[in-house]
């Protein structure tokens, strides 16, 4: 009986969530070596399925970089990242955009396993994400630099109850499709969305005053915090775009953004339906 009242306990915590969510969108990102792992996808995807069910508006948007260096690897394909960003010629970008799309058939086929309807959507397609080429110093190939982003595709799933499932490739003005960094696809189709929420799910638990002391964990941050850790190179490596993609949505209209570890059972429930949540939030 204890464990019944403790879980009703947990329902009636979620409630004003619930209530003060609903029909508002949020927006997932979610990539890395995590998507490649079976049992951890399936728990994200039970969590947005979830939400979706619950009268949430989830939007998805995967990456699959592992993956597709994998892919090079077995094809003898040499893969070069400069400043995190792969530096995609035209044999690369057809990797790439394979991948992306083989990633995006399994999720939407796992989300409609567990009950819901779900729509994959290649951000080139219709011009979704509308890019130019990246300027650089150093010249990355085919990668594209968002301009605008068509909303109407995602809207009319979203109207539909359908989970948009939308993988980061653009089209540029020349009709050439371009490799797009998730995290930047992400954060711009949460401003043009006005999302409510921008998460992002990645493989630690969220942002570390010092990564060696678990103690240093930081639950909330500001927009200036989060700038000055940056600058501080307290934020280091793979977490700076996740930090600057967060900024950048909300510098331009979206509510809230977090960073969360998707290894944690229903963190992506937690953080948002509980009062304490269990990663970072960054807020304005």
């Amino acid at each position: 009986m204890e464990e019944a009242i403790k879980k009703a306990d947990v329902l009636i915590e979620a409630l004003p969530y619930i209530k003060k969510f609903h029909k508002k969108i949020i927006v997932i990102k979610y990539g890395g070596s995590i998507l490649g792992e079976d049992k951890i996808r399936r728990g994200v995807l039970e969590d947005i399925v979830f939400l979706n069910f619950m009268g949430l508006r989830p939007v998805l948007v995967h990456g699959g970089g592992p993956s597709i260096s994998d892919r090079m690897r077995s094809e003898g394909k040499k893969t070069e990242f400069i400043d995190g960003m792969r530096v995609t010629d035209e044999e690369t970008l057809i990797v790439v955009e394979e991948e992306l799309q083989r990633l995006n058939d399994i999720i939407v086929q796992e989300i409609s396993e567990l009950g819901a309807k779900a729509i994959g959507l290649n951000g080139g397609d219709k011009r979704i994400i509308q890019v130019q080429k990246k300027k650089t110093d150093v010249d990355l190939g085919l990668v594209g630099q968002i301009v605008g982003i068509d909303t109407d595709p995602i809207l009319e799933a979203l109207r539909t109850e359908r989970i948009a499932v939308i993988l980061p490739m653009g089209k540029g003005p020349d009709k050439k499709s371009y490799n797009v960094n998730a995290d930047e696809a992400a954060s711009g189709i949460a401003i043009a969305l006005n999302a409510e929420k921008f998460v992002l799910l990645t493989n630690v638990k969220g942002i570390m005053r010092n990564p060696e002391d678990p103690n240093s964990f930081l639950s909330t941050l500001t927009i200036d915090e989060a700038r000055g850790l940056a600058e501080e190179n307290v934020v280091q490596k793979g977490m700076i775009p996740k930090v600057m993609a967060c900024i950048d949505a909300l510098d331009n209209g979206v509510k809230k953004t977090h960073i969360i570890d998707a290894r944690m059972p229903h963190g992506l429930l937690l953080e948002i339906f509980t009062d304490q949540g269990v990663g970072t939030e960054i807020i304005k």
